[in-house]
C-alpha cells in the first residue's frame, strides 16, 4: 500500500494541517473510547482498506474492526466499522476516513445498480479511465466490489485506438495495421468506430475488439450481426441506469460507462462516538 499511503498522508495533511485545533482544545489527549460508522441509506460497501489505514497512520494503537466485507449490500443504520482508542485520534481522522469510504461506496453502489439493471444479458459492465486523479486503483477496486469489470488501468495496459488516433493516423484500417505492426504481440488491439462502414474497416484490418461509439440500439444490433462473433464488441456513449439494459440486450460483449466513476454520488455515512472511557 505504499502508493495508497502517500495519497492518504496527503489527504490527512490537507485536512489536519498544523493541528486539529478544535479537538486539541476540547478533548483530553489520553481520553479513550469507541465509535461506530453507519450509513443513512442502503449502499454497497467499498473502501474498508483506506478507511482502516488512515487511523493506523494517525495512531497505531487505534483498533478498527470491519464488520462486513467490501462488496456487501448494507442496510441503513447498520454499523459497518467499530473503532476503539484515543478519541482525539478518532475525531481528527473522521472526515478524511469518511470521505474515502463515502466516495468509494458510492461507486460500488452505482455499479451494482447498473449490473443489476443489465439482468441476464451476457454483456459485462466495464469502467473507464475517467477516474479521480491518483484515486484510480481505489476507484477501480470499488467498481469490482460493485460487480463490474475493469477496462485498462492506464495507457500502457492495452492498445485502444480512439477517434483522434484514427484521424491522425489516416483512418481506421491504417491505424489498426500500424498498431498490429508496432504493439507487443501480447496486447490486443481495440479500435473505436463511429459508423458501420468503419466497423467493416476494423474487421478487415484485423482488430481484436471494436468500440462502438454512440451507436443507436438498431445500429448496435446491426453491428453484432455484421461482426458475427469475429471480434469482441464494446458499446460506449450514452450509457446510464436508464439505458444500460437495452444496450446490453443488443448482444454486445461489453458496455463501458465512465459515469460509474466520474458521476457516482457519495454515500451518506456518519461516525458517532458511543462510549468515552
Amino acid at each position: 500500500m505504499v502508493e495508497t499511503d502517500k495519497l492518504l498522508q496527503l489527504a490527512l495533511a490537507e485536512d489536519i494541517g498544523s493541528g486539529d485545533v478544535t479537538t486539541l482544545s476540547t478533548i483530553p489527549a489520553d481520553l479513550k473510547g469507541s465509535a461506530v460508522v453507519f450509513g443513512r441509506e442502503p449502499f454497497v460497501l467499498s473502501g474498508s482498506k483506506p478507511f482502516r489505514r488512515i487511523f493506523e497512520l494517525l495512531d497505531p494503537e487505534i483498533r478498527v474492526e470491519s464488520l462486513f466485507p467490501d462488496g456487501r449490500q448494507i442496510a441503513p443504520d447498520i454499523p459497518v466499522f467499530r473503532m476503539e482508542g484515543r478519541i482525539a485520534t478518532l475525531l481528527s481522522g473522521e472526515r478524511t476516513a469518511l470521505n474515502f469510504v463515502q466516495r468509494l461506496s458510492g461507486i460500488a453502489t452505482m455499479t451494482r445498480k447498473m449490473v443489476e439493471a443489465m439482468g441476464d444479458a451476457r454483456s459485462q459492465l466495464l469502467d473507464t479511465r475517467k477516474t479521480t486523479p491518483l484515486w484510480r486503483s481505489l476507484e477501480k477496486e470499488a467498481v469490482r466490489h460493485g460487480g463490474g469489470k475493469n477496462h485498462r488501468f492506464g495507457l500502457s495496459d492495452g492498445v485502444l485506438i480512439k477517434d483522434n488516433h484514427v484521424a491522425a493516423a489516416g483512418g481506421v484500417a491504417r491505424a489498426v495495421r500500424r498498431a498490429r505492426q508496432c504493439a507487443p504481440h501480447t496486447l490486443r488491439v481495440e479500435v473505436e468506430v463511429e459508423t458501420i462502414e468503419e466497423l467493416r474497416e476494423a474487421l478487415a484490418a484485423g482488430a481484436d475488439i471494436v468500440l462502438l461509439d454512440n451507436f443507436s440500439l438498431d445500429k448496435l444490433k446491426e453491428a453484432v450481426s455484421l461482426a458475427g462473433g469475429r471480434v469482441l464488441l464494446e458499446a460506449s456513449g450514452g450509457v446510464s441506469l436508464e439505458t444500460v439494459a437495452a444496450i446490453a440486450k443488443t448482444g454486445v460483449d461489453f458496455v463501458s460507462c465512465g459515469a460509474i466513476t466520474h458521476s457516482a454520488r457519495a454515500i451518506d455515512l456518519s461516525m458517532e462516538i458511543v462510549s468515552p472511557a
